[in-house]
């Protein structure tokens, strides 16, 4: 690849990548489980509100849930089955969440969805099938895309990047769908370009990744262009390059300003699993009730990219892949950098699952912290020129309400502080308890 790499300028570490494990590994199917837990909390706004009830019937791609008021986006029964229970089940980030329990019906036969002619609808039936079919933003917050592809009229948007640099040491499923569905991916750019009334995407790849950027800039020639201008941009591999304020800067040069929003700068990003759902809702109305999810690590006895039902809960992905092995001292639901490690299988896949990480010891630090000793690294990692060494001192004392000064609240918690300090210090920790207590 002789093209020059683009990146943001400020920061950012190189870990290692552990990508080896699972980028060579097709996805796969996973059979459907007994029974699923449904979050009616999978994404950015208000928890949705059930519209089943215990005993009820359900097919497959029903509406169960859904937000009356407020952001948010709706779910859907990922099975086909009787409602077994309407309470709550374990949630990766907020212990306990909403839920619905569906036991499956073994018998029920896959439901089936046929293409739509997407070029001939109008742009009001393409956003309420997004709506409709629950999409969020897969690669991130779980942001509901309907809103995110209805930005104010100021804001003038003029470029669409599609990310998929997936920075994140072991996870694949981007890469992955990049080279088996590489013609949805573009169909769903395609689709969102026609909504926000622009001619402008750029897919942005790390360059780890040349069999993704071969099979993604096929697709795009191949694709009817219509005046649109869809093009791949290899970048440099630094995490978190995926970031979204660090992919604006590096695909466009545009610095989104402090707080602010990427229309501010006239950008929409998209993750590149997200395009794909976009395309599978309008094209196929089919709603997000599954998701590929990378399985990832040394303590689990197969590694896997799966396409699972949501709602599928981790012990069951763990019993189909063999169980895991002796060593395993750690069970992370996402990357490495920005995951959440959890203390049950339990918990239920959600529609922002990219992975689920078994971890033995060699692959974590167990060794304790230590105090500061000012080296400054965190400040020479930290992409967003933030003093999160500050931040950890003041929580250290008690002021953690005192930390917004210092950047607290533009932190996306990236984890690169916390890699590259010497005293192994927990600053992401530090700056989320900093964050929840400064809100109270």
């Amino acid at each position: 690849m002789n093209r020059e790499l683009l990146t943001f300028p400020k920061g950012g570490i190189h870990p290692p990548e552990h990508k080896e494990i699972s980028e060579h590994l097709q996805i796969e199917r996973m059979p459907i489980p007994a029974e699923v837990d449904i979050l009616l909390q999978q994404h950015f706004g208000a928890p949705c509100s059930p519209l089943v009830k215990k005993k009820d019937i359900v097919n497959e791609g029903d509406v169960i849930g859904t937000v009356s008021a407020g952001l948010g986006a709706s779910v859907h029964a990922s099975v086909t089955g009787t409602v077994k229970n309407i309470g709550t089940s374990p949630h990766p980030t907020s212990v306990k969440a909403p839920s619905i329990t569906i036991l499956t019906d073994t018998q029920a036969q896959p439901r089936t969805y046929g293409p739509a002619d997407w070029k001939a609808m109008p742009r009001d039936e393409m956003l309420s099938r997004i709506k409709e079919a629950g999409i969020v933003g897969i690669g991130g917050a779980g942001f509901p895309t309907h809103v995110k592809l209805a930005p104010p009229p100021a804001a003038k948007v003029d470029t669409l990047l599609l990310n998929g640099a997936e920075c994140e040491p072991y996870l694949t499923t981007d890469h992955r769908l990049m080279l088996e569905s590489p013609g949805d991916v573009v169909g769903g750019a395609s689709i969102i370009l026609r909504i926000l009334g622009i001619n402008e995407c750029k897919i942005g790849i790390e360059a780890n990744k040349p069999a993704a950027i071969d099979a993604m800039e096929k697709a795009v020639k191949e694709a009817s262009s219509n005046g649109q201008r869809i093009s791949v941009v290899p970048l440099k591999v630094k995490y978190p390059q995926g970031s979204e304020k660090q992919l604006i800067q590096s695909l466009t040069g545009r610095k989104v300003p402090g707080f602010g929003l990427p229309f501010d700068v006239s950008v929409i990003v998209q993750n590149v699993g997200t395009a794909k759902a976009v395309y599978d809702a309008v094209c196929l109305a089919k709603p997000l009730y599954e998701k590929v999810v990378t399985i990832s690590g040394k303590g689990i006895s197969r590694p896997a990219n799966l396409l699972v039902r949501i709602g599928t809960r981790l012990k069951d992905i763990v019993e189909y892949l063999g169980g895991t092995k002796n060593g395993l001292a750690k069970v992370v639901m996402g990357g490495p950098m920005m995951g959440f490690a959890i203390p049950t299988l339990d918990v239920p896949v959600m529609k922002t699952t990219s992975g689920v990480l078994f971890l033995t010891e060699d692959e974590i630090d167990l060794s304790p912290h230590g105090h500061c000793i000012r080296c400054g690294w965190c400040l020479d990692a930290c992409p967003m020129g933030l003093s999160p060494n500050e931040i950890g001192v003041y929580v250290e004392a008690g002021r953690a309400e005192d930390t917004s000064q210092f950047g607290l609240f533009e932190c996306f918690e990236c984890g690169c502080c916390a890699f590259v300090c010497p005293a192994r210090r927990p600053l992401v920790q530090f700056i989320r308890l900093a964050k929840m207590k400064a809100k109270k």
